[in-house]
């Protein structure tokens, strides 16, 4: 038994850094399944955009701010993908991690500014055309 010791601690050695190298790949998954369900609402922020620019509400000060807000949302969207660049295979699993989690910060705080931006834009849109 103590024989097959080291030919154990090997295999056991193997499935703990197959492990790891499955969790970089679950974090970039993760990253760019993100990435692609606030790309998909990128035709919101221009539509919004437009109806703020074409039907003005009464508040024409909130307009602004929200068609700014939307043009950030935007901004934040195109700077996290200039910036992107996934890692090498050949970085290490750890430093691959850290990057994918400090990724997923940056996107799910594009997320946050395309959540509130959309809403606030929605709600002026559908107050002013009251």
């Amino acid at each position: 038994m103590l024989r097959y010791l080291p030919l154990l601690l090997l295999f056991s050695s193997c499935l703990s850094l197959q492990s790891d190298e499955q969790k970089a790949e679950a974090a970039e998954k993760a990253v760019l399944a993100r990435h692609d369900e606030l790309m998909a609402q990128m035709d919101q922020l221009y539509e919004l955009r437009q109806q703020l620019q074409k039907t003005p509400p009464a508040d024409t000060v909130a307009a602004g701010r929200q068609r700014r807000a939307l043009l950030a949302a935007d901004a934040g969207m195109m700077a996290w993908m200039h910036q992107y660049h996934r890692p090498a295979d050949t970085t290490k699993v750890e430093r691959r991690l850290t990057y994918y989690a400090s990724q997923q910060q940056y996107i799910d705080s594009v997320g946050h500014l395309f959540r509130t931006s959309l809403d606030s834009a929605r709600l002026l849109v559908k107050t002013g055309s009251r």
